[in-house]
């Protein structure tokens, strides 16, 4: 599959199950209980029985709210979708980061670093809830970054991860995020801001493959997974390239 293109958990511990009467019952909500004893707020928005399954990440100072206007699209074209709140976060679009809330009440870090482990819980709970399915993670901002690294820890595992503003925001493990990206091996989708772009590049080239695409918005865009958000001007163009790499990962997985 060439896709260049450049454009202008842990073992599932604890669940609590809840209705839920938002969004026209689009999700079901989930309490997920992690090694370290914090409690994962998770929104599991069900496809078909067989669909891949797209693990969604937050950005900083944000929560699973994030994805409330993402996930049902997604979950339109055939996707299962689970959005959860990481440690480190916030709220957005009214929706509290109780992760956040938790661990800065337990004294735990809530440092971007400090959210990997929730991220790589959610990923041995999804193989582990979804043994036959495909597994794709997405990343925004900060966890854009931790996807990556998630990708190399877990090359065999992930069939492709999409990457909303990766930056060089931190180091992981006395790596650079560029080092971690040479270790990725499945299909990447990449984009930012028009703005943004030029620092991506670093990241981009980084990764030892073509199954890579970059899309850069010709209007200004946005940072992060909210450039898809439908009061934003330019998602639709957003949105043309994540179907069309989406579509693209489906038919040669």
């Amino acid at each position: 599959m060439d896709i260049i293109k450049t454009y202008v958990v842990a073992v599932f511990m604890g669940v609590a199950l809840f209705s839920c009467n938002e969004q026209d019952a689009e999700f079901k909500t989930e309490l997920l209980k992690t090694p370290d004893g914090l409690t994962i707020t998770a929104e599991i928005y069900e496809a078909q029985s067989d669909a891949p399954v797209i693990l969604l990440f937050h950005q900083a100072g944000f929560s699973r709210g994030e994805y409330r206007s993402i996930a049902p699209r997604l979950k339109a074209l055939g996707f299962t979708c689970i959005s959860i709140d990481q440690r480190s976060g916030g709220e957005v679009n009214g929706v509290i980061n109780k992760a956040f809330a938790e661990a800065s009440e337990q004294g735990k870090g809530t440092q971007y670093v400090d959210a990997y482990p929730d991220m790589e819980f959610l990923f041995k709970h999804a193989k582990e809830r979804y043994p036959d399915q495909h597994i794709l993670i997405w990343g925004s901002s900060y966890s854009a970054s931790l996807a990556l690294v998630l990708a190399a820890e877990f090359p065999e595992d992930i069939s492709a991860a999409l990457t909303f503003s990766p930056g060089a925001y931190f180091e992981f493990k006395g790596m650079a995020i560029a080092e971690h990206a040479e270790k990725v091996a499945c299909p990447i989708f990449m984009t930012s801001s028009k703005e943004e772009a030029p620092a991506r590049m670093e990241i981009f080239n980084a990764i030892p493959h073509d199954l890579k695409t970059y899309f850069t918005p010709e209007l200004e865009g946005y940072h992060g997974s909210k450039a898809l958000w439908p009061e934003h001007e330019g998602n639709a163009l957003y949105w043309e390239a994540v179907e069309a790499f989406l579509m693209e990962v489906r038919h040669s997985i």
